[in-house]
């Protein structure tokens, strides 16, 4: 297989995210040739912060992804090549001994805590070297320490302790396997070395997971398996096509969007809302916190991250825009379409409302803290204002994301890309450009994370020798938002002289509000 060669070569590519699946067709040159969407319910929820969805019922709709694929388009199963996934990221399953699933996955939205292990003489070690929270937090948050002390009958069937991804991998090909661009979450991983911690690392004293319990690891752009005669059935696949292993949904959206250049940054405009830079180079932006796996080996993102993200423009709809809901469904539009068009009349700054995007405790606040905030009301404002304050407030916190990478790497960025649902709407690519100072460009695809883990596929089956000439050839540019110098200036004055300030000034009566009302609770 050549890239010179003229003759089309299709890709198929799954995306499972947060609100669907999608199964699309690429061509060897990036050009999207067919997509089908099918919603998924993100999760259910059985008590207050769980989150869980039946492991069963992604496999479900991707199966129906795939099937509603060969009747929209005019390409046969038998013409793709090969196929690659990406999915949501840290979203776990317990399988027993027969690859079964052992009780609803945990979904990455999950906000339950679970209970630290007894570290031993490890406990004071910690405490010298200042991580004793941090290493608490991590303990907590790892779920496998939660199955093992609330539903210990499970976890003692648990033979297999997997992420979505090698799970929905499996349906595929009848391999127990997964990609290192999936491995992300607290997990005993070595995000350096991009494979499982080696036994005898004490990092194992975190989690109450076993080595044997974790898939077998591949690196993104080679061979996973191939389509077994049941998933061919499910899917309408072929039986026998490669399966190419890809990455995470971020980590092929930050491939798909600006390739392998460090001086670009990718702005992700997702349910969680990241900026990222993609480099060979291992550095952790926040303390302690790793820099993730790329969608290409020995690579690594060094990401930024807003827990909820453009999730809250979905919390506003709900909360706020019923009028707008309703209009759009009698003119057959989408209700971000006429939110949009609100946003264009407000003038940039919102009139001095402004927006601190905490709705949820995220990596650099994982406490309390982790609070929002909408200060500046007058009477002049109204719904729009308070929609475009939520878009504000989102760029200005990947801005510092933005500015912390930069500081952190010592390199300075010279490009932006925004990709995700976020990035449709022309006023949020207006003011990100205003805001970052920079011009901001769409990917010429809306499915930059398809299009990652279309980029590995064409890597894996030989199309390119490399993910550098792959993402030269596949990736291009598409729309371009020029900052418009007034807004420029007046951004910079609100980011510098408002936002910075906000968090620090906050802080404390987020505390003073937890003493009183005792939510949270402590």
């Amino acid at each position: 297989m050549s890239p010179k060669n003229d003759t089309p070569i299709y890709l198929l590519a799954i995306d499972n995210g947060t609100q669907s699946v999608r199964a699309l067709i690429f061509d060897q040159f990036g050009t999207e040739i067919a997509k089908a969407r099918v919603p998924i319910e993100p999760y259910f929820s059985t008590q207050a912060n769980f989150a869980e969805q039946h492991a069963d019922y992604y496999w479900q709709k991707l199966s129906e992804a795939c099937q509603q694929l060969w009747q929209l388009c005019d390409i046969k199963p038998s013409q793709i090549a090969g196929v690659s996934l990406t999915t949501q990221r840290y979203t776990m399953i317990c399988l027993d001994k027969d690859k079964e699933p052992l009780r609803p996955a945990i979904v990455w939205m999950d906000m339950r805590q679970g209970e630290a292990n007894d570290l031993g003489i490890l406990t004071p070690i910690t405490k010298i070297a200042g991580m004793n929270q941090l290493v608490k937090e991590a303990q907590q948050k790892a779920r496998c320490n939660w199955l093992a002390h609330h539903e210990p009958e499970i976890w003692a069937k648990t033979a297999h302790y997997v992420n979505l991804s090698a799970y929905l991998t499996y349906k595929l090909t009848d391999e127990l396997v997964d990609s290192s661009g999936h491995a992300l979450g607290y997990l005993p991983y070595d995000y350096k070395a991009q494979q499982w911690l080696k036994p005898n690392n004490i990092k194992w004293r975190l989690f109450n997971c076993r080595l044997d319990q974790m898939p077998k690891l591949v690196p993104p752009g080679q061979k996973l398996g191939h389509i077994s005669a049941k998933a061919a059935a499910a899917t309408g696949i072929i039986e026998g096509t490669p399966m190419i292993a890809a990455a995470s949904d971020k980590a092929c959206e930050s491939l798909g969007s600006a390739g392998l250049d460090a001086d670009t940054a990718c702005l992700s405009f997702g349910t969680t809302a990241t900026v990222s830079t993609t480099s060979p180079n291992y550095i952790e932006v926040l303390k302690h916190i790793p820099a993730y796996t790329a969608a290409v080996p020995k690579y690594y993102n060094h990401e930024y991250m807003i827990y909820r993200g453009f999730w809250m423009v979905s919390w506003f709809k709900e909360q706020f825009a019923h009028y707008e809901k309703q209009l759009a469904k009698t003119q057959g539009i989408d209700t971000e379409h006429l939110l949009d068009q609100a946003v264009k009349d407000i003038p940039a700054g919102c009139m001095g409302l402004m927006l601190q995007p905490y709705w949820s405790p995220g990596v650099r606040h994982p406490g309390l803290e982790g609070k929002g905030a909408l200060i500046g009301f007058g009477d002049v404002h109204t719904r729009a204002h308070v929609y475009r304050a939520i878009l504000e407030g989102l760029a200005y916190e990947l801005k510092l994301g933005f500015d912390t990478i930069e500081k952190r790497t010592g390199k300075r960025i010279k490009h932006l890309r925004v990709s995700g649902g976020g990035s449709q709407s022309d006023a949020a690519m207006q003011l990100t450009a205003d805001i970052f100072a920079m011009p901001a460009y769409r990917p010429h695809t809306y499915e930059a994370s398809g299009l990652g883990a279309a980029i590995n596929c064409a890597v894996g089956l030989g199309i390119y020798p490399d993910h550098d000439s792959a993402s030269k050839a596949m990736t291009h540019l598409g729309d371009k938002f020029l900052p418009i110098a007034a807004n420029v200036d007046l951004y910079k004055r609100l980011y510098n002289e408002v936002y910075l300030k906000m968090y620090d000034r906050l802080q404390p009566l987020y505390h003073s509000i937890q003493d009183i009302t005792g939510y949270p609770k402590k």
